[in-house]
């Protein structure tokens, strides 16, 4: 039955796909026309100080956006992926100028590693950003000593990643700089969820994997629930163990938000912040002057270099509670599709007034079109109706530029048909496409 499922799920959406395929070429055929036209009347960008920069992550977004900010500012982009991912349509990009695929570091970190070295040397790399996947950025970190003989590394150090990334080791290293953080406890057996007493606690707690988890990471279940028998069904249920252990964390009712930051030394240079939820696709710049102090705090006393973004809980007090960092680069950064000083936050020592940036106040809210197009399957009532229709037409698509149209059409038709027809050999079903980060989220996926 699952095997049928998946064959009508595949063929189904490449249906879907095929549907939408004139529509976006011609789109795509008229902005690739439209620069054509315009080039001739456009000042060529000339940067004094050109830099060849190396980005990892070639099939997410945010390693999109980056490039073509860095090309912006006149250098260039050497864009990086995965073997499985050498699809990728982000590297049809005009801010792309090669494209190299590595070894997947979590099955061959010494190859991922060489590989690294090497496409710097050959390409004479400056600097190196990785735009990590959640299982990558470790690896990056291991990476850092052997890449710093041949071009800078903007990334942690390998202990500081493991921290940052180690759920219950964050909420410690923040609790004892005086931050606040939920109650958290480490559990590698389910007894010890089973076995706690619940009874002096004013809030309830929700259990979370500290290994990245593309399943489970939606699982919002409360515990205690009212069930003894079924809370250890559930619990039972869960991959839990010595190998890979997860967190009881306190469940703090308020507003969920995430941010991302760019830092140098201890400085922030980027700073965004957004209103969250458990799949966030949509990012507009809010205001919080608790949350950016908690961030700027944080980073000045740990001195990182880097890219970090946390997720918060805005209780209704206003206290604010980080309840995890990752130590990477965040989707958020799309809005910053149009902020001309991006590249030089990233690769200046130089300090600026302006620092850390912020979206322009005429930056637009970004959001994935076909993220949105499926949501219109889920609208009930006029007043949802309503709100989608805003978020179109206040807001951008995160991956079409019309000076840069081309990954628009290759990720959605190109990349994404790949994938499926590859799951489609294989008789295997998805969870969901994520156009955001490039692939389809899977039981047992990457």
């Amino acid at each position: 039955m699952a095997r049928i499922f998946a064959v009508f799920q595949n063929l189904g959406t490449l249906a879907l796909l095929a549907i939408a395929f004139p529509f976006n070429l011609t789109v795509v055929l008229a902005a690739l026309l439209w620069n054509m036209v315009s080039k001739p009347f456009q000042k060529p960008v000339v940067n004094p100080n050109p830099k060849n920069i190396m980005l990892t992550g070639g099939k997410m977004t945010k390693a999109l956006q980056l490039a073509r900010s860095f090309h912006a500012a006149g250098h260039r982009v050497v864009l990086v992926e995965a073997h499985k991912y050498w699809l990728v349509g982000h590297r049809f990009s005009n801010a792309v100028d090669r494209f190299y695929t590595v070894p997947a570091p979590q099955k061959d970190p010494e190859g991922y590693t060489q590989a690294l070295l090497a496409i710097a040397k050959q390409e004479n790399i400056d600097v190196y950003v990785p735009v990590c996947s959640p299982v990558q950025s470790y690896y990056d970190s291991l990476a850092k000593p052997v890449l710093s003989g041949c071009c800078e590394v903007f990334h942690l150090d390998a202990d500081e990643t493991k921290m940052l990334d180690e759920k219950f080791a964050f909420a410690e290293k923040a609790r004892s700089i005086g931050l606040s953080v939920p109650k958290t406890f480490l559990i590698t057996e389910p007894e010890q969820v089973l076995n706690f007493d619940f009874s002096n606690e004013k809030r309830k707690y929700i259990l979370k994997s500290i290994a990245y988890d593309s399943v489970h990471r939606l699982d919002m279940t409360k515990y205690p629930m009212e069930s003894k028998e079924a809370m250890a069904v559930h619990v039972r249920s869960l991959p839990i163990s010595e190998e890979n252990p997860w967190i009881m964390q306190e469940f703090i009712p308020g507003k969920e938000y995430c941010t991302h930051s760019t830092v140098r030394n201890g400085e922030l240079r980027v700073h965004c912040c957004c209103e969250s939820s458990a799949f966030q696709v949509n990012y507009e710049n809010v205001e919080n002057p608790r949350i950016f102090q908690w961030v700027n705090h944080f980073v000045k006393e740990l001195k990182l270099t880097g890219q970090v973004s946390f997720d918060f809980i805005e209780a209704e007090d206003g206290t604010v509670y980080a309840i995890e960092c990752n130590p990477r680069t965040h989707s958020a950064i799309t809005m910053f599709y149009n902020h001309p000083k991006l590249a030089d936050a990233y690769l200046s020592d130089a300090p600026d007034p302006e620092y850390p940036l912020q979206p322009l106040p005429d930056s637009k809210p970004t959001y994935w079109l076909y993220h949105e197009v499926w949501r219109l399957t889920g609208i009930r009532s006029f007043g949802q109706l309503q709100r989608w229709i805003n978020t179109i037409l206040r807001g951008k698509d995160a991956i079409f530029s019309i000076s840069d149209p081309l990954p628009f059409l290759a990720v959605h038709h190109w990349q994404i048909p790949l994938l499926l027809l590859n799951n489609l050999q294989r008789l295997k079903g998805w969870i969901r496409i994520d156009f955001n980060i490039g692939k389809l989220v899977e039981i047992g996926g990457d």
